[in-house]
């Protein structure tokens, strides 16, 4: 998704153009403006995130082939489950000299245990273990799960992998800001999909309510078209019509949002990598819940920038974001630790860093 380019990747986009590299983004859809301002070359190759056509597939797999063939790129870097997929068969046919496959969560294939996704995973097994294979190849992983998990399951060599928690946070642009008065303000933001824990946030949300605990739910973000795991507008509708939640939207001014509130959640038991949403909220100095689930529990130091509650449990999320509510200055000393840690760990300029690092790497090993 060229989005989740400009939104996840861009600053290493510009680093890599300054440092003199030549700078291709390949993806679905039409160039966002922003890359047409900053002179990035852009392909449009068609993928679809939902599809299961074996025909439309194949198709998109042979169009990177091509495309690489083309281009003859120095080094790839494939960003979530199509992409590392696809691209790293493609690399691997067309001859790629260098593979960086950035695996940014394991989505609900790996999260859900039901028979198809049982069924789904020892079809996908042979594809994993292709692309993983390629002789001059690095594996990025937001979370040691994630790496295990593949590691374990005979896809992936552990010498290929690397830890780098998130894709960083700009800190100039999610400065610190001192909480408001008034009424506590709840900020859920994330894609409005069941596996986020979007309904676990409308439970509590009525549970606290019953319990005369007065705060504002904002529910930031918009439902994933296309998608059967999606949230409908019929039921945000709903919800807000009963005054559980108010429902903003997709907003690009998340820092903004983030300043006006006092907790961020996000009560998830998606495949996450590392939400970026917890790592700003971070960055803003806001305490956070988040639940016992591999990528959430990655992004906070428990019980120092946040809590963990257990997945699916709107119960335990009430608890905790009353606790909140009622311990203002225990938030914001959370608050306070959360801006610390990103500072430490998540600067976006460490992370860029990190990434050229493995570039400069990759493509000296395939000069050898």
């Amino acid at each position: 998704s060229a989005s989740f380019f400009v939104s996840h990747r861009l600053p290493i986009g510009i680093a890599l153009k300054l440092q003199g590299y030549a700078v291709h983004i390949v993806a679905p859809g039409e160039c966002p403006a922003i890359l047409k301002e900053l002179g990035f070359s852009y392909h449009q190759i068609e993928m679809s995130g939902q599809g299961k056509n074996p025909f439309t597939e194949l198709k998109t797999i042979w169009a990177l082939y091509r495309f690489f063939i083309e281009l003859k790129p120095d080094l790839v870097h494939l960003v979530t489950i199509k992409p590392y997929l696809y691209g790293g068969i493609a690399a691997r046919f067309s001859g790629v000299p260098a593979v960086v496959s950035a695996v940014a969560g394991l989505g609900i294939l790996f999260s859900g245990q039901g028979v198809k996704n049982r069924l789904l995973r020892s079809v996908l097994y042979p594809l994993y273990k292709f692309s993983f294979g390629h002789k001059n190849q690095v594996a990025i992983f937001q979370n040691t799960h994630d790496c295990d998990l593949l590691v374990n399951w005979g896809v992936l060599d552990s010498e290929k992998s690397r830890l780098i928690r998130g894709s960083g946070v700009d800190l100039a642009l999610y400065p610190f800001v001192s909480e408001p008065e008034g009424m506590p303000v709840v900020a859920f933001a994330a894609r409005l999909l069941r596996d986020k824990g979007v309904f676990e946030f409308i439970e509590a949300s009525l549970l606290l309510e019953k319990r005369g605990v007065v705060a504002r739910f904002w529910l930031i973000g918009e439902p994933a078209l296309g998608s059967g795991n999606s949230v409908t507008q019929e039921q945000l509708n709903a919800w807000q019509e009963a005054g559980l939640v108010e429902c903003l939207g997709y907003r690009m001014d998340i820092a903004n949002l983030f300043s006006q509130s006092n907790i961020v959640t996000l009560p998830s038991y998606y495949g996450e990598g590392l939400p970026k949403v917890l790592i700003e909220a971070g960055a803003c100095g806001r305490a956070v819940v988040t639940t016992d689930h591999p990528g959430c529990r990655d992004a906070i130091e428990p019980d120092v920038t946040g809590v963990l509650v257990p997945v699916r449990n709107a119960l335990a999320l009430a608890d905790a974001i009353e606790d909140f509510i009622n311990e203002p200055e225990k938030r914001k000393a959370m608050g306070l630790a959360g801006r610390q840690l990103a500072e430490e760990v998540f600067d976006v300029n460490k992370v860029v860093e990190v990434h050229i690092q493995i570039y400069s790497e990759l493509i000296g090993g395939a000069e050898k």
